[in-house]
């Protein structure tokens, strides 16, 4: 028996093709991160063909009308290939970006078309300024953010009005703890259209690593990178490994993209070798930050200890985000599986402890992290403690603070007001937002998101897209249900420490207009910490449901 392609199918095959080019580069991301729902799949198909036709514009409207003619065999062919081609398709391009604030999908169907688009942001590519051996970053295709409001038009904006009235009955919620505030503001306006508290400063918990993300691409730009070294004292057979502070340091065969200890051994040895050094003293330097590694919070799984030597973060497990049980010493530890690695290589190595290098020691060889933009990113998908720590030294290091807790702080903040950003009652106390000495606003956060999306500064476009997608990846992976309305079309990074349940991001409206959001309560009650986190995560599917005129 021969099986007749059905009409639906001949009718949408150009638009399946268009799709599936855009969607190509991601797509077993996007698979794996569907499997586990072929029922999420059925329920972005069930409401029906109107919500495929709204991706596919007019030509996909006629077909929804042609499916009342089609059979059972055929509609169920049709609706499940078309649904599940495109349901992936709408995650990839209604949220992540690029750094350039292109959406990937439409990026890269457009550059399967013309010779303009494109753009390599992996972990190993070059970087503006050239690295050597690595891939350059093609030419990114015009940005997507920048045509937002165009495409929208004015008369798209929400209303504050209507806005306060979908939005009030979740964010005054009682189960939120008497203390909150919310700000919801246009992306390309920075109109605020809505407002509770806004300028209200309460403890942010995670959501502070936004504002280290942003003071740190500031600071540094998105191009920049951390050495690990391993150094030769002179006239000795002494080795030093120089931590520059660089959590991301792995030790694993499978380095993901990130700065191997194994390459380090390989290339440190074979400088070793050629210098006729077999037998060594190996030692390390953790001389670049200053005062206590230990957080104010104490020993905690989410959390090593701050210190610009680790591997793997210290980790004393195979995870690489999460909480997890951590080294009492991670700079002791990558140094004695550094000696390992040597001992593996022919090199015969005795290991010391705490050494300074001297300042005319020479390099046997390095490492470099990903480029900021990647450590960035990570940081806030995963809502990564040791990154953000690390960043915040940078940071400071950059700006002429001491590289600690304190120090860091402080850079924060001084980089932030270059930015020209509400600052009025805000604190830093550290990096990540364990502490709660931190006090942010709803304003600030909504201007950082705006401003990171501003065509001014693309240097901050990692801040977007770092920020977890509803319903697929990090900390929002498993927070919205599969029926929820902002799954995929929200990316938001999360904050939790007990009585504090935070939520800042953005979010694609009904009408494609661009909204950026931070809701913030504090003085929650324990025992209704998931009602409480619900009700945030249902503002922030209504706001992507709502055209709010």
């Amino acid at each position: 028996m021969v099986v007749r392609e059905p009409k639906v199918w001949r009718a949408a095959r150009p638009r399946v093709a268009r799709v599936v080019h855009g969607v190509k580069p991601g797509i077993a991301r996007v698979t794996r991160a569907v499997k586990p729902g072929a029922a999420r799949a059925a329920q972005v198909v069930k409401p029906g063909v109107v919500r495929v036709t709204s991706a596919v514009t007019a030509r996909s409207s006629q077909l929804a009308r042609s499916t009342k003619k089609l059979t059972t065999l055929q509609f169920t062919a049709g609706a499940a290939t078309l649904g599940l081609v495109f349901s992936a398709g709408a995650v990839a391009a209604a949220g992540p970006w690029d750094s350039s604030g292109q959406r990937t999908a439409e990026r890269d169907w457009a550059a399967s078309r013309d010779g303009r688009g494109g753009a390599d942001h992996g972990r190993n590519s070059g970087t503006s300024s050239g690295t050597a051996g690595a891939l350059k970053p093609a030419p990114s295709a015009p940005s997507v953010l920048a045509g937002l409001g165009a495409t929208a038009g004015a008369d798209t904006t929400p209303e504050s009005a209507a806005l306060a009235a979908a939005l009030d009955p979740y964010l005054n919620s009682p189960v939120l703890g008497p203390r909150r505030a919310a700000a919801v503001v246009d992306v390309e306006t920075g109109e605020r259209l809505y407002s509770q508290n806004a300028d209200e400063a309460l403890t942010p918990a995670s959501t502070t690593k936004i504002a280290t993300a942003v003071a740190a691409l500031s600071a540094l730009g998105p191009d920049h990178r951390v050495e690990t070294r391993a150094v030769l004292d002179p006239d000795s057979a002494e080795v030093v490994l120089v931590g520059g502070g660089d959590p991301t340091l792995t030790a694993h065969k499978d380095t993901g993209g990130y700065a191997s200890l194994r390459t380090l051994a390989d290339r440190t040895a074979a400088a070793l070798d050629k210098r006729h050094l077999n037998e060594i003293t190996l030692t390390y330097d953790t001389s670049l930050y200053e005062g206590p590694e230990q957080h104010t919070i104490g020993v905690n799984p989410n959390l090593a200890l701050v210190v610009p030597l680790m591997a793997d973060e210290g980790r004393l497990d195979d995870s690489s985000s999460g909480s997890a049980d951590r080294d009492p010493d991670p700079a002791a530890a990558a140094t004695a599986k550094f000696a390992d690695l040597l001992e593996d290589r022919g090199i015969k190595a005795r290991t010391g402890g705490s050494a300074e290098a001297a300042k005319n020691a020479k390099e046997l060889a390095a490492v470099s992290s990903p480029p900021l933009s990647t450590l960035v990113e990570r940081m806030l998908t995963e809502s990564d403690n040791d990154i953000a720590e690390a960043l915040a030294r940078q940071i400071a290091l950059a700006t002429g603070e001491a590289p600690s807790f304190e120090g860091g702080a402080a850079a924060i903040r001084k980089e932030l007001r270059k930015l020209e950003v509400p600052l009025d009652g805000v604190e830093f106390a550290d990096g990540s937002g364990l502490s709660r000495g931190n006090r942010l606003t709803p304003a600030l956060l909504t201007t950082l998101l705006a401003k990171s999306a501003a065509p001014s500064h693309p240097e901050l476009r990692p801040v977007l897209t770092g920020l977890p997608v509803a319903g697929f990846t990090g900390t929002l992976r498993t927070r919205y249900a599969d029926d929820a309305t902002g799954t995929g079309l929200v990316r938001a990074k999360t904050g939790t420490l007990s009585n504090v349940n935070t939520l800042a991001g953005t979010v694609v409206d009904a009408d494609g207009r661009l909204l950026a959001f931070a809701f913030l309560a504090t003085e929650t009650d324990t025992a209704n910490t998931d009602p409480a986190k619900k009700a945030l995560t249902d503002a922030t599917s209504t706001l992507a449901t709502c055209g709010c005129r």
